[in-house]
């Protein structure tokens, strides 16, 4: 099945969305397509590290959501 994997920044303040990256690919089915997802989330270059991602079908009715721990800002980090 042909599936759009897409890589989102989240918005806190009103849950706005913004696309970091998107990709198009075959899956032969859902649990395939979940580790293509997770395999580029790891290896996709994009401009920014997303918040979360989804899988939708070539209709777009999404299939999968899955937002990823957050992880804190070496900047934010205690230094003692």
């Amino acid at each position: 099945m042909k599936i759009v994997i897409e890589f989102y920044r989240i918005r806190e303040a009103d849950d706005a969305h913004a696309v970091v990256g998107q990709v198009t690919v075959d899956a032969a089915d859902i649990d395939d397509a979940i580790g293509i997802a997770r395999q580029l989330s790891q290896t996709l270059d994009m401009p920014q590290r997303p918040d979360a991602m989804s899988i939708r079908d070539e209709d777009g009715n999404a299939l999968y959501v899955h937002r990823f721990a957050v992880t804190p800002n070496l900047d934010e980090r205690p230094l003692a």
